[in-house]
């Protein structure tokens, strides 16, 4: 299965059996030595903090929703259940400018 940055999934993501909308943060890799993917959760509550970026209506979305930096994590490639869509690229931008941000990057 291969992933883009910006791609937007559902996973499973093993809380209380529920699946997630993801955005990939993973570079392109052809030959990664380990089929994991890099993601940040997106919710639909906002609590108005540097550690969200609101996305607002997304078209492959029910609700709005925000991407929630400080959930930034780890998942087999194998969790990834179906792509729903992706993100405009200046959406993207506020992503990595909030990772950043959190990470002091």
């Amino acid at each position: 299965m291969k992933t883009r940055p910006g791609e937007i999934w559902l996973a499973d993501l093993g809380l209380a059996a529920k699946t997630r909308p993801v955005v990939i943060l993973s570079r392109i890799d052809e030959n990664p030595p380990r089929q994991l993917v890099v993601y940040v959760p997106l919710t639909t509550q906002n609590r108005g903090s540097a550690y969200e970026v609101n996305l607002g209506a997304v078209s492959c979305l029910y609700q709005p929703s925000v991407a929630n930096v400080q959930g930034i994590g780890a998942l087999a490639l194998t969790r990834l259940e179906r792509r729903l869509g992706v993100l405009h690229v200046a959406d993207m931008d506020r992503i990595k400018a909030a990772l950043r941000f959190a990470l002091e990057l």
